[in-house]
């Protein structure tokens, strides 16, 4: 299998880049020149993004860039070697000399992943990286790296054995550093007259798997991992959580520590899962989870009701005389599909994050109840968490079952009851007070009237930044247009003023007060822009959801100006929707823009002044 993989045409040994980008560049080049790629764009990119998750520059002058890709039409290890030596970001700081670039398919088989996976473990030999430096000819590459009938140790014999340490290696890709990891321990704990077992979660699934017995007699826990791992089971053992390269820079320091049980006793009250080192942990990591893959929804399809809107604002509506094909295409694709999407992914991925994938499908459902019956955003977070929690208790009562069960819990018994009682409770127990509190508040607005216009002004502007697209923002909503109908212009031109302000001064923060903001909020925040400007509250829903301790209250006092403002200057507005769009037919534009623009820049410096800063 190796020689398949590992071919002269795909070995250059005068590497003539002088930093990383270059590097990479080049062993692409000389990837898709031999036909191995279909798409050498498509393949860099994939290289990029795992190189932004942590460089896969190491120690001992090795660089291991890898990824796994449908670009990659034959699977392949490109050799270069740099005499001068190359600045990659390696762990020791130290110039990088061999670069092994590993090109799997997006369908890469067991066989395939085993086999790149020990390439990578038989790199921590010194002897052979001594004699790669040191080659002439591509054809002594392949000597060297082939002629070993077996490499790498990395899993070992656990039968009838009992283990002082235990290990769990795991990186995103896995297929270098989660076997290097464990090459690593193994050789380390060899050298020590330890007994180890170390359990991989790479690419091919969990091999070497650790069982309840392992635990109970090891002394201590190693997790060297760049991903989730399953950790419930290590409740009540000394566990230390690094990263997946600590694994491969300092054993022998890990396993000692494991040895002299110097790691704090693991606990999994708040979650069965855990992330490695610096990754956020509990709620918030839950949280972020949903938040970061809900993302692409509201944007993309925040920015395509957007466009819709450039045809008339109601010209996506067959019955309008303004009707345009395209602009219902792009609402449909849009607000019918994406914005739909949003809040069942959101809870999906806070239950997934919660239970792993059994906790998926229960959440998702959840929130998809919650969209479909009033509950909005904030129904969507109880559904995600709930749906996360119920599979945590599944787990805990299942556990009990016979271990012939074992294989039908994920694929039966956790998706039937967990979906069943995460609807029962949705039902039962979360939208009928969702939906009595979006009653509740109608007839309030209905009782102010318009006796006090700048009041009802703040009211309904603060009501629009509440949960941003929620039962509680489309009261406000609700109630402009019935103003609308009953020829009353004044309350809607508040609540568009309202509803405007939460992605406008999101935006702002996201421009002026960068260190609050990681690079992909900042990223976000461009396109707040575009939805504030277009009347989609929801662009703000990533941002509240993620913070809203801070965010909701920012985004209410901003709101609540703008629609006090908006009616103080006696702004009318006539049509339902369309943001900027609609400025011509605007009573008093210009007092209007400033009314929007005061509140936006309210949101912008509360959320300035209160968010706590970030590591950029």
């Amino acid at each position: 299998m190796l020689e398949k993989m590992l071919v002269k045409n795909c070995i250059k040994l005068n590497l003539k880049s002088k930093n990383k980008a270059d590097v990479i560049d080049e062993l692409v080049d000389v990837l898709y020149a031999n036909g191995r790629l279909n798409n050498k764009e498509e393949f860099k990119k994939t290289i990029l993004k795992r190189e932004e998750q942590s460089s896969t520059g190491l120690e001992e002058g090795i660089a291991i860039p890898h990824g796994k890709s449908e670009s990659v039409k034959i699977p392949t290890v490109a050799f270069g070697l740099s005499k001068d030596g190359i600045d990659y970001d390696s762990l020791d700081g130290e110039p990088s000399k061999l670069f092994f670039m590993i090109a799997a398919p997006a369908n890469a088989t067991d066989s395939h992943i085993e086999t790149l996976s020990q390439l990578s473990s038989l790199l921590l030999d010194d002897d052979i990286r001594e004699q790669l430096l040191q080659v002439k000819t591509e054809q002594e590459v392949l000597d060297i790296l082939l002629k070993e009938e077996k490499v790498g140790e990395t899993l070992v014999s656990s039968e009838n054995k009992t283990f002082d340490v235990l290990a769990v290696t795991a990186c995103p890709t896995g297929i270098a550093h989660t076997y290097m990891a464990a090459e690593a321990l193994n050789k380390k704990a060899k050298e020590m007259g330890i007994n180890i077992k170390v359990e991989t979660n790479g690419s091919t699934g969990v091999k070497n798997e650790i069982t309840q017995e392992d635990i109970k007699n090891a002394k201590g826990i190693i997790i060297a991992a760049d991903k989730n791992v399953e950790m419930s089971r290590f409740n009540g053992k000394h566990v230390e959580i690094v990263g997946v390269k600590d694994g491969i820079k300092r054993p022998q320091e890990l396993i000692q520590n494991a040895l002299d049980q110097k790691a704090p006793i693991y606990s999994s009250k708040e979650t069965s899962k855990q992330s490695s080192g610096s990754e956020r942990k509990g709620f918030y990591k839950h949280l972020m989870s949903g938040v970061s893959n809900m993302l692409p929804f509201v944007v993309g399809g925040g920015i395509l009701i957007a466009i819709s809107f450039i045809f008339g604002i109601k010209a996506s509506d067959p019955t309008d005389p303004s009707f345009n094909p395209i602009a219902k295409l792009l609402m449909d694709i849009g607000g019918g599909n994406a914005f739909f999407l949003m809040i069942p992914v959101l809870a999906g991925f806070i239950g997934m994050s919660i239970a792993d994938r059994p906790g998926f499908a229960p959440a998702m459902v959840g929130g998809l109840i919650s969209a479909n019956n009033g509950g909005g955003f904030l129904g969507g977070l109880v559904g995600g968490f709930l749906g996360g929690y119920v599979v945590l208790l599944l787990k805990k009562l299942f556990a009990k079952l016979p271990e012939k069960l074992e294989g039908i819990k994920p694929v039966l018994l956790y998706p039937l009851f967990g979906i069943l009682i995460t609807g029962v409770l949705m039902y039962l127990v979360v939208i009928s007070p969702v939906a009595a509190l979006n009653s509740g508040i109608t007839n309030f607005l209905n009782g102010l009237g318009t006796g006090n216009l700048i009041l009802l002004g703040a009211i309904v502007g603060g009501m629009m930044a509440i949960d941003m697209g929620g039962p509680i923002n489309k009261a406000a909503f609700t109630f402009g247009i019935a103003a609308i109908a009953a020829g009353n212009y004044y309350p809607h031109a508040a609540v568009m003023a309202g509803g405007m302000t939460p992605p406008l001064g999101i935006a702002l923060a996201t421009t002026f007060f960068k260190h609050k903001f990681d690079k992909e909020e900042r990223e976000a925040g461009l396109t707040n822009y575009i939805m504030g400007a277009s009347f989609i509250t929801e662009g703000a829903i990533p941002f509240a959801a993620a913070d809203p301790i801070r965010v909701i209250p920012s985004c209410i006092a901003g709101s609540a100006l703008a629609g006090g403002l908006a009616m103080a200057f006696k702004c009318q507005l006539p049509a339902p929707h369309g943001g900027l769009f609609v400025l011509p037919i605007i009573t008093n534009p210009l007092m209007y823009l400033f009314a929007v623009a005061a509140g936006s820049l309210v949101t912008c410096v509360l959320i300035g002044l209160t968010k706590p800063s970030k590591t950029i």
